[in-house]
């Protein structure tokens, strides 16, 4: 089954393995960094499964799962360093479905998305929907983006970074958060490369690269997706 999983986790280089070893059972995975993004992402887009860090900057997991727990009964399974009875408890009583303690084997992790995923299929899980802005449209389960019926052929870089823009449209990313989505941590990759990847993507989306209508540049900062039209 595919499903839409949020991962919240702060260190990158584990982030980027869990997107892989979950892209590579076909889940779309959108990655978030701290905690108040965890938060805003699943009340925005309903995911099938939270993967959750507890220790995050901001507001922590367990924070998390307090905020989380007041109106949306999403499967969660915690993923940290502490391994005490009293932590895994902690997790437990605020509403946590499962619990993994780093380090992990990758392929118990998976088995346990694998299980909460089958828990949480009867009650009816919600579709991923593709994601719009104006006549864009990106489907993340078929991995393809379309404008105005008219498929755009994207690279998985450049699929990445249309993903995390349009899954928040109007909110400006900086280079180094775009790479992160595309690369992960790979320190060999300058943030000018995020510029080549916008240009390629404005090449394939926009109708005047120069005069962009969905993606724009905020100088200094980063970019962001809007629909001008």
């Amino acid at each position: 089954m595919c499903a839409f999983v949020l991962v919240a986790e702060d260190d990158v280089k584990q982030a980027e393995l869990l997107r892989r070893y979950l892209r590579s059972e076909e889940h779309s995975v959108l990655v978030v960094h701290d905690g108040r993004e965890a938060v805003e992402q699943a009340a925005l887009r309903h995911p099938d499964l939270l993967v959750l860090d507890v220790m995050m900057p901001g507001q922590d997991g367990l924070e998390v799962m307090r905020a989380l727990r007041r109106d949306s009964d999403v499967p969660v399974l915690l993923v940290t360093a502490r391994s005490t009875a009293e932590d895994k408890l902690a997790g437990f009583d605020l509403g946590a479905d499962d619990y993994v303690t780093k380090p992990y084997d990758p392929r118990e992790l998976m088995a346990r998305v694998r299980s909460l995923l089958r828990r949480a299929e009867p009650s009816g899980r919600r579709p991923v929907l593709p994601l719009r802005v104006g006549e864009l449209v990106l489907d993340q389960i078929r991995h393809a983006v379309r404008l105005r019926d008219r498929p755009i052929d994207c690279t998985p870089a450049e699929f990445r970074i249309l993903e995390a823009l349009m899954a928040e449209p109007g909110r400006v990313l900086s280079r180094r958060q775009l790479l992160n989505q595309a690369h992960g941590q790979d320190t060999f990759v300058t943030e000018r490369t995020a510029d080549a990847h916008l240009k390629n993507l404005r090449r394939k989306i926009e109708a005047d690269p120069r005069r962009p209508e969905y993606l724009h540049t905020v100088y200094g900062v980063g970019y962001k997706i809007a629909h001008d039209g």
